[in-house]
C-alpha cells in the first residue's frame, strides 16, 4: 500500500509584510522523502528489518522521479515477506502509478 503526498502549487502569495521578499539567490524545493510501515504482522524483527531494506532500496531508485517536495509513505503487507524482490519493485510501480493517476472514479 502507497500513500503518496505531492507538493501544492501555489500561483501568488500574499505577504503581510511591507518589505519584498528576499532570496538568497538559487531557488532551494524540499527534497522529496519517503517513510516505510512494517508492523508485526509481517514477521519477527529479521523478516521486518529485510523486508524495510528492500522496500528503501527500490524507493531509492524511483524518489527522483517524484516532484520535489513529495512524501511518500510505503505499507508493507504480510504477504511481502514471502515476496521475491522483482515483484516488490513490479508492486512498487503499480502502487506509485495508481497514487498518480487523478482520483476520479475508479474501477474495481
Amino acid at each position: 500500500m502507497v500513500h503518496l503526498t505531492l507538493p501544492q502549487t501555489t500561483g501568488t502569495t500574499a505577504t503581510t509584510s511591507p518589505e519584498p521578499a528576499r532570496t538568497t539567490g538559487a531557488e532551494t524545493s524540499a527534497p522529496s522523502r519517503a517513510g516505510f510501515v512494517v508492523s508485526k504482522a509481517v514477521g519477527n524483527a529479521v523478516v521486518r528489518n529485510k523486508v524495510r531494506r528492500r522496500l528503501r532500496h527500490l524507493v531509492r531508485e524511483r524518489l527522483a522521479e517524484l516532484p520535489a517536495g513529495s512524501t511518500l509513505v510505503v505499507r508493507a503487507l504480510p504477504a511481502a515477506a514471502e515476496t521475491s524482490y522483482a515483484r516488490l519493485g513490479a508492486d512498487l510501480d503499480a502502487a506509485l502509478a495508481a497514487a498518480r493517476a487523478p482520483r476520479g472514479r475508479r474501477s474495481r
